[in-house]
């Protein structure tokens, strides 16, 4: 136990002091997982040699291609036409127009999954023109940071492919297979499949929160009503828009192709509507969507390379079993568990980015829901819902900067007005966490 007890301090020890001096998330990996490697007199190169094949696996090729196909799709004007077609739905509703921004964001989710890359697109439409219609520029950008986070959760997610991957090869302990029966495999087109209806909780949460705050607030509706012949034009303008997530989301679910295919097929989608229908997709935006696609891909990836080593070094000695046994030990009552899964989550999620959160505490926790007989699946879809709230708290939340620099309302004040959101979105969480079939119901109904 003294020695496990000395590797937990060097592994995490040094993780957490180099954060505290301000080092990189990939260098405090990194070098934590190094100085480990050291202590256990094992050969470095195991240490390149683990992460080489964490970075070579196929589903991986789907991350760079989403991210791709989502900045494509901005430059081609798809995501300006959800954004009209979400506000042509708007009319004399209570808040509308902020219930558009909630459903904006829910369509372009199911074409990016990123959520500041939702917040961006969707921001730089919608929060202007909720500013026109006598939004406060804080309430504006507070719930378009919020409902930018359902990017991550609405299929395609990128997260999901990442705790896919992570999942890969992480076996349930054969006393958790003899006391709760064999455990469904976890695939990232089951993931995506089992996110649609929570994410369509959350959504539902927010729209909830949007309407109360808004008849606080006394933001109205339009005065002149629906309008057929607008809701007609905006679905005609929108139709190839519309047809993008269809596209990829009904090919993955119907075994046509694969969600790494899939990302494929959405970048020749968007270059085929942008150039031949659209006509607004420019060689400059290319080149700008390469390089938007460079750069997240490469941190991503120095991310998944050194947390794989740190996740496989963890499994390896255990660490995440002794985990497991000392919270059992705690209790043993599932709810009370999931809570403290749930505000462990939430609480790692207000300083870490989502990406890494992941990588680094799937093969810590996972262990500890096959032990408490709850579904892989299910766990998989919580993780990703509790990071999705952690892109609208501070002081990480990454779309509070991205709303904050759209609005130009200081983080302060978009924090303080997002709080409900983060609310809800966490009594969402709740709701998905204890009511398993929420996840699970529509993979059991599509035979998965």
């Amino acid at each position: 136990m003294e020695y496990e007890t000395t590797l937990v301090l060097i592994l995490f020890g040094a993780f957490l002091g180099l954060l505290i001096l301000g080092a990189p998330i990939t260098v405090a990996l990194g070098v934590s997982a190094l100085a480990t490697f050291l202590f256990l007199e094992e050969n470095p190169i195991k240490f390149v040699q683990i992460a080489f094949t964490a970075v070579g696996s196929f589903p991986l090729m789907a991350l760079p291609a989403f991210i791709l196909a989502g900045a494509l799709m901005e430059a081609a004007g798809i995501s300006k036409r959800l954004v009209t077609l979400a506000e042509s739905f708007a009319g004399p509703v209570t808040g509308g127009i902020g219930a558009a921004t909630v459903i904006a964001c829910l369509f372009f989710g199911a074409i990016s999954g990123s959520g500041p890359a939702t917040t961006a697109a969707v921001g730089m439409l919608m929060i202007p023109a909720m500013t026109n219609r006598g939004y406060d520029k804080g309430y504006a950008s507070a719930i378009t940071a919020s409902s930018g986070g359902l990017g991550v959760v609405i299929p395609p997610s990128i997260p999901m492919v990442i705790f896919g991957i992570s999942a890969l090869g992480m076996n349930p302990p054969p006393a958790a297979v003899q006391k709760f029966g064999e455990f469904q495999s976890v695939s990232i087109p089951k993931l995506f499949i089992a996110g649609v209806f929570p994410g369509l909780v959350l959504a539902l949460s927010l729209l909830i929160m949007n309407y109360i705050l808004c008849k606080k607030n006394g933001y109205m509706g339009t005065a002149e009503g629906w309008s057929a012949a607008k809701i007609g034009g905006a679905f005609k303008m929108g139709i190839w828009s519309i047809l993008a997530p269809l596209v990829i989301l009904g090919g993955i679910y119907t075994g046509f192709f694969t969600p790494t295919e899939s990302a494929i097929v959405a970048i020749f989608y968007t270059l085929a509507v942008g150039f031949l229908i659209h006509k607004e997709l420019k060689l400059d935006s290319i080149f700008h969507s390469l390089e938007t696609t460079t750069w997240l891909t490469g941190r991503v990836l120095l991310i998944l390379f050194t947390a794989t080593v740190f996740g496989r070094l963890l499994v390896e000695n255990e660490i995440p079993a002794i985990i497991a046994e000392a919270m059992l030990s705690a209790t043993d009552n599932l709810y009370l568990i999931w809570a403290m899964l749930i505000f462990f989550l939430l609480f790692v999620g207000m300083f870490m980015e989502t990406l890494a959160t992941i990588l680094i505490l799937t093969p810590v926790l996972l262990p500890i829901a096959y032990n408490l007989g709850i579904d892989p699946l299910h766990f998989g879809i919580v993780m990703v819902c509790c990071c999705e709230i952690g892109f609208q708290t501070p002081p990480l939340g990454e779309n509070l900067f991205i709303a904050s620099g759209i609005s130009n309302s200081s983080i302060e004040e978009i924090s303080l007005r997002a709080l409900p959101f983060a609310f809800i979105a966490v009594v969402a969480v709740f709701c998905i966490a204890y009511i398993p079939e929420i996840s699970l119901w529509l993979p059991r109904a599509l035979g998965y």
